[in-house]
Protein backbone atom coordinates (compact mmCIF):
# COMPACT_ATOMS: atom_id res chain seq x y z
CA UNK A 1 0.00 0.00 0.00
CA UNK A 2 3.03 2.59 0.83
CA UNK A 3 3.86 1.87 -2.66
CA UNK A 4 0.30 3.25 -3.98
CA UNK A 5 0.23 6.13 -1.60
CA UNK A 6 3.87 7.46 -2.71
CA UNK A 7 2.59 6.71 -6.47
CA UNK A 8 -0.55 9.12 -5.74
CA UNK A 9 1.68 11.88 -3.92
CA UNK A 10 3.47 12.00 -7.12
CA UNK A 11 0.37 12.47 -9.45
CA UNK A 12 -0.70 15.09 -6.59
CA UNK A 13 2.37 16.37 -7.43
CA UNK A 14 2.44 17.02 -11.08
CA UNK A 15 -1.24 18.00 -10.89
CA UNK A 16 -0.68 20.75 -7.94
CA UNK A 17 2.64 22.03 -10.59
CA UNK A 18 0.18 22.66 -12.93
CA UNK A 19 -2.52 24.25 -11.12
CA UNK A 20 -0.76 25.45 -7.74
CA UNK A 21 -4.19 25.12 -5.71
CA UNK A 22 -7.40 22.99 -5.48
CA UNK A 23 -9.61 21.61 -3.29
CA UNK A 24 -9.51 18.15 -2.20
CA UNK A 25 -12.87 17.55 -4.10
CA UNK A 26 -11.71 18.62 -7.69
CA UNK A 27 -8.09 16.73 -7.10
CA UNK A 28 -9.77 13.64 -6.31
CA UNK A 29 -12.00 13.65 -9.83
CA UNK A 30 -9.01 14.27 -11.48
CA UNK A 31 -6.29 12.46 -10.26
CA UNK A 32 -9.10 9.19 -10.61
CA UNK A 33 -8.01 8.08 -6.95
CA UNK A 34 -10.30 6.40 -4.42
CA UNK A 35 -10.30 9.13 -1.71
CA UNK A 36 -8.64 7.41 1.25
CA UNK A 37 -5.57 7.56 -0.82
CA UNK A 38 -5.62 11.14 -1.82
CA UNK A 39 -5.71 11.69 1.88
CA UNK A 40 -3.08 9.41 2.94
CA UNK A 41 -0.50 10.82 0.12
CA UNK A 42 -1.77 14.70 0.90
CA UNK A 43 -0.41 13.69 4.56
CA UNK A 44 2.84 12.59 3.04
CA UNK A 45 3.24 15.30 0.98
CA UNK A 46 1.80 17.99 4.60
CA UNK A 47 4.52 16.24 6.32
CA UNK A 48 6.99 16.71 3.91
CA UNK A 49 6.30 20.30 3.73
CA UNK A 50 5.31 20.38 0.29
CA UNK A 51 1.75 21.20 0.87
CA UNK A 52 -0.43 23.22 2.84
CA UNK A 53 -4.07 22.17 3.73
CA UNK A 54 -6.66 24.33 5.49
CA UNK A 55 -10.69 24.12 5.98
CA UNK A 56 -12.76 26.46 5.16
CA UNK A 57 -16.66 25.58 6.20
CA UNK A 58 -17.18 21.93 4.43
CA UNK A 59 -14.48 23.04 1.77
CA UNK A 60 -10.81 21.46 1.94
CA UNK A 61 -7.99 23.93 0.31
CA UNK A 62 -5.00 22.62 -0.74
CA UNK A 63 -1.90 24.84 -1.72
CA UNK A 64 1.54 23.90 -2.98
CA UNK A 65 4.30 24.96 -1.56
CA UNK A 66 6.83 23.36 -3.47
CA UNK A 67 9.00 23.40 -0.97
CA UNK A 68 12.85 22.69 -1.74
CA UNK A 69 14.44 19.48 -1.66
Amino acid sequence: MITEIGITAGEIWQYLEKHNETTLERLTAAIKKDREIVLMSLGWLAREGHILVNKEGSVVNIVFTKKAE
